[in-house]
């Protein structure tokens, strides 16, 4: 029998039509962390009493079973419905994604220069049609493993003989070999192949001389996999190349088959370009904002005419409950706790699965939910809530759950009470899939709004649910330890009333019969999200309180991403915190979320998905041209996050963006793409034909860091470091280091007006020396002349804009926006009549939906009601005091003066969940000058070099959480390690502000820092 049901199926033996016990949701303590002693004696009143069990005065053992609830003496009781006959299922654990971190080359491996002008080739030089095999003079080494496979068979044009490095026990350094190859004379060369046997180089740099005493750095190579290796687009002239052995990839040498080389050609070398000016208007004039739909796609929230509040949102299937992490926690005496060790001190075996998404989250494993609340009804005394559910395909009756099992101290991970009434009891006992598929309905009206089901007006059918008590419950004391314990009273069940709040999740409970139907062979059970309902109100984001986590709204200053912020996370999943979609999120707009999601980890070139277990996305196969930085949209953004922050010399910055041009601009702001590049670096590269991955040279890597000190009022000490880039092929004389920013709160930022953006901008200077500037770019698709909002310089109008030239620049996949590869030289060689294949239209909307609906984490800054004895997860261990203090010093040095921290939104989104929020960005989207040290030589409309849009802070305190593992800095070139270092980089019209945060008291920079951390 399934261990997860045994307490159920005795709740299931004296259920009655006013309290329906869910399936599978009340589960028994050590197989799923639900409630141990959680089965109710209902009356005909629906109050339910349980006996009342005096507590014991010693704590029980953890072995300890909690006493058997008998019906009291002078009780009868009720009569029993027949369980199901079938075994209830329990949803299958899915294991979290691999987390992958980046590939960062060897920490203290030498990093030489790029090349001078002198070891490439001439402007002049005449590259042939095809390419000739250039001979190599001369192979030598560090020293060869025997006298057999020696350096000169890595040039004898036989692939069965080979190079084989010192590698043996005399040997103190073998990592450190190489293999050098003389040309005779200063040479042209535009491709070389690598063969190598099984024991290849894992990591290692190609270097050129002219003299083989001064060396320079053409390429770079970490993770490599060895076999044949191609580079093409060399460009070098010069007699000397080295391979530079980092590490090797078994505990042999390096062996090395064969080197081959070829002159220059138009095969193996980049054309240059024919290029046309990128086009910013001077100002704003003539500036057309975006329209403004009539109504939202989906409406989230509406009241009848009675006043009647209906509430509509979205879930989708998860794997586990919201408050199960990856160790067993149990408050002190009742069960077992890991996340302390023996001493007390906290420890972390590994996450939880609740934010996570499981196996084909996008198909069929969406569905909405209504709740119809009469409490603000003028003369309504006992209000209810009608809920009715809507999947995509048949479910079992049940599936509605409210008021977590608060009152079981054997309850800490989940453990639900389940008062309801299903209108229809046989679709619960129906062996099948008794609940079919119910049509959504339109804005704004009830599916059935007259007559409703057997007099239940707005209940779909007999799978509906009326709610319409507070569930009775055991009275709680402290005990000795602490621990909210039954006191032996019981609070009765009373009529629900208007301010209740309520915890509701649902169940995914289908068949296996019901999902072969609609051709999914995926599982037919899941769990889902739990959020928090409050009556007359409607959803309102939560975090736990004591009782064991029990549900409370958040208050409202916590909530940075209005109504829609994602709730605290008990699984410890912070690496999913920035991908989850709004709180609020509506039932229709639950499936378009995730189908851009799915669109946002496809690989485009490939079509698989970064996460194992989803379905290969055809529409997605070899949309990517053959030069590219990633392949996903989550490849830069990691997990929603941020780029990998450059941390180690030699390290390729291709999950950044380096946007370049030509020398200069006109008086507009207009710049030429490059000669070379286009508009951006396109690191990485594969063969259209083959599909294998190919070597070209045009990345940007750190050769170095450059460091300077600062001084902060009490003596501290800090080290503040940029990178120093280097270019693999020709230097550009404009270029840009930016890093791929945090997803989140874009939908949120585009329903911001732009009246209110521009109400900001200053002519003059404050008396701190703040100004604030307006960016203007022109739609793509339109033309038209609108305020810029996204990206560094906000050069970017609106999310479709953002999400096109990204896959463009960064991807090298094309759209309707941007029809051709070619769109990277300029808009002259961007002609639509030629358009080559790219994202649908329809995935381009599903991105661009995706990233409306994602949410903001609420702010962290009240305290959780963890069991005693329960170590709190890292992120949610605040100090509320601090936090405010920090504020207020965010507020009284002026941070506010760009980082501002509230705004309204308005109706000009298609979408109601980000429609009329309180949100709490701490940024006026304006450029401001930050001075000499942040600046760089591009000019982006009317963004100079030293200019940025000020940067969103919502989230910026889970930036290394979501991380997890991989180097995220801040910043837009990442070069901040940290906060700190982040602030003491302001400069220009920062530097006022700057200075008063370097004089800050310790105790007020460390408030300050916290309430950063919070966000």
């Amino acid at each position: 029998m399934n261990p997860c049901s045994v307490v159920q199926s005795g709740e299931n033996r004296l259920k009655r039509k006013r309290w329906l016990i869910v399936p599978l949701l009340a589960l028994s303590v050590a197989a799923c962390g639900g409630g141990g002693d959680s089965s109710t004696v209902p009356d005909d009143s629906g109050s339910g009493k349980p006996p009342v069990v005096t507590p014991p005065v010693v704590t029980p053992p953890v072995e300890t079973p909690p006493p058997e609830d008998l019906p009291p003496p002078d009780e009868t009781p009720p009569p029993q419905d027949t369980p199901p006959t079938e075994e209830l299922p329990e949803p299958e654990l899915e294991a979290l994604p691999e987390v992958k971190t980046a590939n960062l080359p060897k920490v203290g491996a030498p990093s030489l220069p790029p090349l001078p002008a002198s070891l490439r080739i001439p402007d002049n030089f005449l590259r042939v049609a095809a390419a000739q095999p250039i001979s190599v003079a001369n192979a030598s080494s560090s020293g060869d493993e025997n006298g057999n496979n020696t350096a000169a068979k890595a040039i004898d044009g036989d692939l069965t003989s080979r190079w084989e490095s010192a590698w043996g026990d005399d040997i103190t350094d073998a990592d450190n070999a190489w293999l050098q190859f003389d040309f005779g004379a200063k040479t042209a060369i535009g491709m070389m192949t690598f063969h190598w046997e099984n024991a290849h180089a894992d990591e290692y740099a190609v270097y050129v001389s002219d003299d083989a005493q001064n060396w320079y750095q053409l390429r770079y190579i970490v993770a490599s996999q060895g076999k044949t290796e191609e580079f093409f687009n060399l460009g070098i002239y010069a007699r000397y190349l080295r391979i530079q052995g980092i590490t090797r990839k078994t505990q042999y040498g390096y062996s090395l088959f064969e080197a081959e080389f070829k002159a220059p050609d138009s095969s193996n070398s980049m054309p240059e370009l024919s290029t046309s000016v990128l086009s910013y208007p001077l100002s704003g004039a003539g500036r057309t904002p975006l329209p403004a739909p009539a109504e939202p796609i989906e409406m989230v929230s509406f009241t009848l005419a009675d006043g009647t509040l209906v509430t509509r949102f979205g879930m989708v299937g998860r794997s586990r409950h919201a408050r199960e992490r990856g160790e067993d926690w149990n408050e002190i005496g009742y069960g077992v706790n890991d996340t302390v060790d023996a001493a007390g001190k906290p420890r972390n075996k590994g996450p939880g699965a609740h934010l996570n998404f499981i196996a084909n989250y996008f198909k069929n494993r969406t569905w909405g939910v209504e709740f119809i609340d009469n409490s603000n009804v003028p003369g309504v005394t006992e209000p209810r809530i009608v809920v009715n559910q809507y999947y995509q395909q048949a479910q079992k009756g049940g599936g509605h759950s409210f008021v977590r099992r608060f009152d079981e101290p054997g309850v800490t991970g989940f453990g639900w009470m389940s008062p309801g009434d299903l209108l229809d009891d046989s679709t619960y006992q129906d062996p099948g899939a008794a609940c079919p598929v119910v049509a959504k309905p339109a804005n704004g009206v009830l599916l059935r709004p007259d007559s409703g089901y057997n007099g239940v007006i707005g209940a779909n059918d007999g799978c509906s649910v009326v709610f319409d008590r507070y569930p009775g419950h055991r009275a709680l004391s402290a005990n000795a330890d602490g621990v909210l314990v039954p006191n032996g009273s019981y609070v009765d069940s009373r009529v629900l009333k208007k301010g209740d709040v309520i915890e509701f999740t649902g169940s995914f409970f289908s068949t296996r019969e019901a999902m072969d139907a609609i051709g999914d062979n995926g599982a037919f059970r899941y769990y889902t999200n739990e959020l928090t309902y409050v009556m007359g109100k409607g959803l309102r984001p939560w975090y736990g309180v004591q009782p064991r986590l029990m549900n409370e709204p958040l208050p409202e200053s916590a909530l940075q991403g209005g109504l829609g912020s994602i709730s605290f996370d008990y699984a410890d999943n912070p690496t999913f915190m920035f991908q989850q979609p709004h709180n609020t999120i509506g039932m229709q707009n639950m499936q378009r979320f995730m189908e851009g999601r799915r669109w946002l980890h496809t690989n485009l070139w490939t079509g698989e998905h970064n996460e194992d277990g989803n379905d290969r996305n055809d529409a997605g196969r070899q949309l990517q041209g053959p030069r590219f930085n990633q392949s996903s949209c989550f490849n830069c953004h990691v997990n929603n996050g941020r780029s990998v922050a450059p941390t180690v010399r030699n390290q390729k910055l291709d999950t950044m963006a380096v946007r370049v041009g030509a020398t200069g601009t006109d008086a507009n702001g207009h710049y030429l793409p490059h000669p070379i590049y286009g508009q951006a670096l396109q690191m990485n590269s594969r063969s259209i034909e083959t599909g294998a991955i190919q070597n070209w040279g045009n990345a940007a890597w750190v050769s170095d860091f450059v460091t300077s000190n600062v001084s902060l009022a009490d003596g501290t000490q800090v080290e503040l470091r940029k990178a120093t880039v280097a270019f693999e092929g020709a230097e550009p004389a404009v270029y840009s280091i930016r890093q791929a920013q945090p997803l989140i709160g874009m939908g949120l930022l585009e329903a911001i007006s732009d009246e209110t953006i521009l109400s900001r901008v200053r002519s003059t200077p404050d008396a701190d020396g703040v100004l604030g500037t307006a960016n203007y770019a022109y739609d793509p698709e339109s033309g038209e002349v609108r305020l810029g909002r996204y990206g560094w310089k906000a050069g970017k109008v609106s999310l479709r804009h953002q999400v096109t030239n990204a896959a463009l620049l960064d991807m090298a996949v094309t759209s309707s926006v941007y029809p051709k590869l070619a769109c990277l030289a300029g808009p002259q060689n961007c002609d639509p009549a030629t358009a080559e294949p790219g994202l649908p239209d329809e995935a381009v909307t599903a991105m661009t939906q995706y990233l409306h609906l994602l949410g903001v984490p609420a702010q962290r800054s009240v305290v959780s009601g963890f069991p005693k004895g329960v170590s709190p997860l890292t992120y949610l261990d605040v100090d509320p005091a601090k936090i405010a203090a920090g504020e207020k010093v965010f507020k009284d040095i002026r941070c506010v003066a760009c980082h501002v921290s509230e705004v309204k939104t308005i109706e000009r989104s298609e979408f109601d969940e980000v429609r009329n929020q309180n949100i709490k960005p701490y940024t006026d989207l304006l450029l401001h000058d930050m001075g000499p040290g942040l600046a760089d030589n591009f000019t982006e409309g009317l963004a100079s070099g030293s200019m940025w849009r000020t940067s969103a802070l919502w989230g910026i305190g889970y930036t290394q959480f979501v991380a997890g593992g991989t180097p995220a800095g801040y910043l837009h070139d990442g070069r901040a390690r940290t906060l700190t270092e982040a602030i003491l980089w302001h400069g220009g019209e920062a530097e006022v502000i700057k200075n008063r945060f370097v004089n800050l008291p310790t105790a007020e920079r460390e408030a300050l820092l916290a309430f950063l951390k919070s966000l």
